[in-house]
């Protein structure tokens, strides 16, 4: 016996949460196990139990009050799907309007899942966060936007990114080219994102300036980073060395940002990660927050969630 229950969706915001074409009720019917029909202001959800018809009413709920404060996109609707998949409590609508404002064609970035929310705010009220966890989680792109979001707004006078220099299975020294050349395709990623954010003439001028400044780690040595946004990407491939000295070159009124997956480690096998030393020694440090990511919050390709998901099977069955 099925399960019947009705919502009221004004049709002013129906076009939002239904998509181009329907095409978000697909993904809703597909994703949640029910089927939709509307009338009017009146949507119809109907289920074979009485959870999935009370979580795609609680979607309704949450996408209603999101659309109050913004302007609802397809994948917001896929990202409150898998959100209420997973926990039918989540404050769906919190955490789609939790949102760092940046400059570019990118305009707001918003939080895609309730651990990017707790990540956002760390990093609104803490001087060091270390954002752990898979690939397409969205680490390094929401630090680089609240980097942009506290330069644009004069709470930070520089922007910093840096990684180290290692890479699976290649070695900087067979590279053609000078220093510059050979480094400049591990700093491309970070590169990549500022430009999504900031008009790109733009972000020339304030690299030639020295503003923005993209380095590798080996470049921070001896120095004082004073009024900075400090990002550290790719973090996992510090040693233990190079993350303390990273670490204590933090100077007054900066923040910085360590990111990095423990599963992608590249450095030699006789060389313990820094990035997972620090993690149990800083672990008691009230004033530095970690924040943990999982395949979950992947707001890549859908692929990418399962392939991450099936090499961590993998590398727990050896």
């Amino acid at each position: 016996m099925s399960i019947t229950k009705e919502i009221i969706v004004p049709s002013v915001i129906q076009p939002y949460i239904f998509g181009r074409q329907d095409s978000n009720i697909k993904v809703i019917e597909n994703n949640m196990n029910v089927k939709l029909s509307a009338l009017g202001d009146n949507v119809t959800i109907e289920a074979e139990n009485e959870n999935n018809a009370v979580k795609a009413y609680r979607l309704f709920e949450e996408l209603m009050k999101t659309a109050e404060k913004r302007e609802l996109t397809s994948e917001d609707v896929v990202y409150a799907v898998k959100m209420i998949n997973k926990d039918n409590n989540v404050d769906v609508s919190g955490v789609l309007t939790e949102k760092i404002k940046v400059g570019g064609w990118a305009k707001i970035v918003t939080a895609k899942s309730p651990s990017q929310r707790e990540y956002i705010k760390a990093m609104s009220t803490s001087d060091m966060i270390f954002g752990i966890g898979p690939a397409g989680t969205g680490k390094t792109y929401l630090a680089m936007a609240m980097a942009v979001n506290q330069f644009l707004s004069k709470k930070a006078a520089r922007i910093i990114l840096t990684r180290p220099a290692v890479e699976a299975g290649e070695k900087l020294g067979f590279l053609p080219g000078d220093i510059a050349d050979k480094i400049n395709p591990y700093l491309r990623p970070l590169y990549d994102a500022l430009y999504t954010m900031m008009d790109i003439d733009y972000v020339t001028k304030l690299i030639e300036k020295g503003v923005i400044e993209v380095a590798p780690l080996a470049f921070m040595r001896g120095r004082t980073l004073n009024d900075s946004f400090v990002i550290l990407d790719e973090a996992q491939n510090t040693t233990e060395e190079q993350m303390k000295m990273f670490l204590t070159r933090l100077g007054f009124n900066s923040k910085a940002v360590i990111t990095g997956d423990v599963t992608q480690i590249d450095l030699p096998s006789d060389k313990r990660s820094g990035l997972i030393t620090a993690m149990h020694v800083l672990n008691n440090i009230s004033e530095i927050k970690f924040i943990q990511f999982s395949d979950k919050d992947v707001v890549r390709h859908p692929l990418v969630s399962k392939i991450v998901r099936a090499y961590d099977a993998a590398m727990k069955k050896d």
